[in-house]
């Protein structure tokens, strides 16, 4: 073979890899650290980290979160700090919490089964939620305290509020 059509044929390889092996993107996802504080409820069923796109202000739009319910991980409970990593969709997300679960709970008894435990907060303005953008590449150190002794009804944040 000579060494024309040797290169023309590592030419016309190349080309029909168009542009060769790239590094596959990483899946659009939130992650980060989460500090415990106070004792964990010895009614807890479970933790998890949910982001919502837009505030949740009703009961309707309590279960519009992400990841998907079949896609929820539990945060592990012992210890002063866990990494946590939840898949999302892309996109902005209004709201990054951890919800605390009340064993025995269900869809219907959620205003008494759940409870807010702690969120993201702008880092501008630790008194509001911090937003997360998860456009081209997953949103990492998006770091906040969980504090089991400041659990908040779901309630708290609808329009009107609970009593």
């Amino acid at each position: 073979m000579s060494s024309r059509v040797a290169r023309g044929a590592l030419v016309a390889a190349a080309l029909a890899c168009n542009g060769g092996l790239q590094p596959t993107p990483a899946p659009p996802a939130i992650s980060g650290i989460v500090t415990y504080r106070g004792a964990v409820p010895d009614s807890t069923q479970a933790v998890y980290v949910v982001a919502y796109h837009t505030f949740p202000h009703s009961r309707d739009s309590l279960f519009t979160f992400q990841p998907p319910v079949q896609s929820l991980r539990q945060l592990p409970l012992g210890g002063a700090a866990a990494p946590y990593s939840i898949p999302v969709e892309s996109g902005r997300y209004e709201w990054v919490l951890a919800v605390w679960v009340k064993r025995g709970f269900t869809s219907a008894n959620a205003d008494s089964t759940l409870r807010e435990t702690g969120y993201y907060r702008d880092p501008a303005d630790t008194s509001q939620p911090g937003v997360v953008d998860v456009l081209t590449q997953p949103a990492t150190s998006i770091d906040f305290v969980i504090d089991f002794g400041q659990m908040h009804p779901p309630c708290r944040y609808y329009t009107p509020p609970c009593p």
